[in-house]
């Protein structure tokens, strides 16, 4: 598929950001600058620098123009952080929205297509038929490119957490969130290992945190964190990734739980997708953006990983039941759960507009 104008514009200016060309509070050139050196339109130009400051690379000033505002620091530090409280955002329930009659009629044409095949157990890391649905879609929507054997099919989010355990060793000390989803600090003690809970600030672990945390696995929610409602930015994105990177044998687990709802006008990037390094595991469920009852989550393995988990955790059947498999791999594969998605998405955007009508979407981080 071909990209979009102000996509291509968008990740040359981020781009041009990330490798220095723009440092942190330099002024980038104007919009009629870069409509007419791109040969795009000031509305292309528009669309792409709300991208960016969306995602922290770029902060817009009041009859000033553009600021570069990403910033990196191999020492982690930053600048007047302060703890996050716990404020859950509010936002409508997508279970309200989704399209039950499509995903029923799914169920009856799947019943129908596979008959008596159904019946049959599916492999231990979960029907090839959903982990090819799951490659296609994150390919295009999350800028994920794997193959069918990185991904491992399980019975929700809990149940992979404790596999991500049994594939990187109890031996480890695993850092998370705090305050956090109750379950991942239960599953990680139910699993006897060493906790450090690393504490929020206003767009993720405090940097003093991490650059000082003795742990070797980091659990990181970057897109509203529950119940704190913290989005990590670029900055803290990529921060994650170095802290990763600072020492052999540091692994991230990203849980990117409802990052498909964003509101903002493309997702933000995985940090798995943005790490060029063997050590980050992506996790991810349909129980919000389908609903509570569909117990299906997966986990997309770094390659590396896939000879330590085939040893330690590929003899585990798979909890998950074929035809809910087959069933989910069918509303994937015809654009039934991309169209539920874009359109929760465009009605989140209106509400944020409704309710902060005076607000510019292009506010810098002060």
């Amino acid at each position: 598929m071909k990209e979009t104008a102000y996509l291509k514009l968008y990740r040359q200016l981020r781009n041009d950001i990330l490798s220095g060309g723009y440092p942190y509070g330099t002024k980038l050139p104007s919009k009629r600058t870069l409509a007419g050196e791109y040969g795009v339109s000031l509305v292309t130009v528009e669309h792409a620098m709300e991208i960016l400051c969306e995602e922290g690379y770029a902060a817009a000033t009041q009859r000033s123009g553009y600021f570069a505002s990403y910033q990196e620091s191999d020492g982690f530090a930053a600048a007047a952080e302060t703890e996050s409280a716990p404020a859950e955002v509010p936002t409508m329930e997508a279970a309200s929205l989704f399209p039950f009659s499509v995903y029923a009629k799914t169920m009856r044409r799947v019943l129908s297509e596979y008959g008596e095949r159904l019946l049959i157990k599916s492999p231990n890391a979960g029907c090839e038929e959903l982990r090819t649905a799951l490659c296609g879609y994150l390919a295009r929507s999350r800028g994920i490119r794997v193959t069918t054997d990185q991904i491992i099919i399980g019975a929700g989010a809990e149940y992979l957490y404790g596999l991500a355990v049994e594939i990187l060793g109890r031996n480890r000390i695993y850092g998370i969130e705090t305050p956090s989803y109750e379950k991942i600090e239960q599953v990680y003690e139910a699993n006897d290992v060493t906790l450090r809970l690393l504490s929020l600030g206003e767009n993720g672990i405090l940097s003093r945190e991490l650059a000082g945390t003795d742990a070797n696995v980091l659990h990181i929610t970057p897109y509203r964190s529950y119940p704190s409602g913290v989005t990590a930015d670029a900055s803290k994105r990529r921060e994650y990734i170095r802290w990763a990177d600072k020492e052999q044998g540091r692994y991230i687990i990203e849980d990117d739980f409802e990052s498909e709802f964003t509101p903002l006008k493309k997702p933000e990037d995985t940090v798995f997708s943005l790490s060029d390094r063997e050590n980050v595991i992506y996790l991810n469920t349909f129980s919000k953006t389908i609903a509570p009852s569909v117990r299906i989550g997966y986990m997309v393995l770094p390659a590396a990983l896939l000879p330590v988990y085939r040893k330690k955790a590929g003899f585990y059947s798979c909890a998950v039941p074929t035809f809910d498999q087959l069933a989910l791999a069918a509303f994937l594969a015809d654009g039934s759960f991309e169209r539920h998605i874009n359109r929760v998405r465009r009605m989140r955007r209106k509400e944020k507009t409704q309710v902060l009508p005076m607000e510019s979407t292009c506010v810098g981080k002060h």
